[in-house]
């Protein structure tokens, strides 16, 4: 029968993305972990790995099998948390995914406190403007900023999202302050992507604007460095940019409209029918951290 340690050595291996990074999650050697693995691939006699210098991929029949026993393992890991649970005690290793800007601002200030509060906790906090996989990619729960739609997966509402159009001061004084929506065909905007379209809240009630720029790009950060460096208009977070409007180092611009009220800042998780212990806290403390009116607000 199949070592149970092998089958987690495995999922982390898949979770993480290289055996060095597994091994230094479950503190092990890479050497140990390799060892492991290759236990593993002759006792189902296959190869669950294409391994290259640079990378490691799943073959055909190692796909299959994670997806088989990736069940089994979340099944164990909630048994455990009822157990822990029960007596008081939070371990093991809880693994989020959540937004570039939103986590280095807001989630990774905060993490010391909560884990000042379970020490035998690991957390590892993985920062992607992606929406991440989070069952394959071996994620407990991710932080999303965006419309709930329906899913397999389970969504809590941590906080409302505002977003206001916005630019410097030095791109209003260059091109002057749009008075109206339509006036925005005649300056340059700063969508994330190609495609994206502004929903937004007006005095009409909900209307959609197609942005144009000369600059489109997957990360978030870059937009928001374009907005402060003059580029152009952007339609960002308050939880991102209200300092900067507080300060005057950005201006509101079209302020009797904002982004949709759809968006919303969620935690989302795996549907499952027990909620392991540490994602419970751990929602449980950025809901009470956010709250309905948060602090980015204030």
């Amino acid at each position: 029968m199949t070592n149970l340690g092998d089958l987690e050595i495995f999922s982390r291996v898949i979770s993480m993305g290289s055996m060095s990074a597994a091994g230094r999650a479950l503190g092990l050697s890479p050497a140990v972990v390799s060892k492991r693995v290759k236990r593993l691939e002759e006792r189902l006699g296959t190869r669950l790995f294409q391994r290259t210098t640079r990378q490691i991929s799943l073959t055909e029949a190692g796909q299959g099998f994670y997806d088989r026993i990736v069940g089994i393992l979340s099944g164990i890991e909630e048994a455990e948390a009822f157990v822990s649970g029960r007596s008081g005690a939070v371990r093991g290793t809880l693994r989020i995914s959540a937004p570039t800007s939103f986590g280095r601002m807001h989630i990774a200030p905060h993490l010391k406190g909560f884990m000042d509060s379970y020490p035998d906790l690991v957390v590892n906090l993985v920062l992607t403007d992606d929406f991440s996989d989070i069952v394959g990619g071996g994620f407990d729960l991710a932080i999303r900023i965006g419309e709930l739609s329906d899913s397999s997966l389970v969504a809590r509402r941590l906080a409302p999202v505002r977003r206001v159009l916005c630019a410097s001061p030095d791109y209003i004084a260059r091109h002057g302050m749009p008075a109206t929506l339509e006036e925005l065909s005649g300056h340059i905007c700063l969508p994330p992507h190609t495609q994206d379209v502004w929903r937004l809240e007006g005095p009409d009630g909900s209307v959609t604007y197609r942005p144009h720029g000369s600059l489109y790009t997957n990360s978030s950060e870059v937009v928001r460095e374009a907005v402060f460096s003059g580029m152009g208009i952007a339609l960002r977070s308050t939880w991102d940019v209200g300092p900067a409007l507080k300060s005057g180092e950005l201006r509101q611009v079209l302020p009797d409209y904002e982004g949709s009220r759809n968006v919303v800042l969620s935690a989302v998780y795996p549907s499952r029918q027990f909620l392991p212990v540490k994602v419970r806290l751990f929602i449980d403390y950025l809901a009470e951290l956010y709250g309905s009116h948060p602090y980015w607000e204030h």
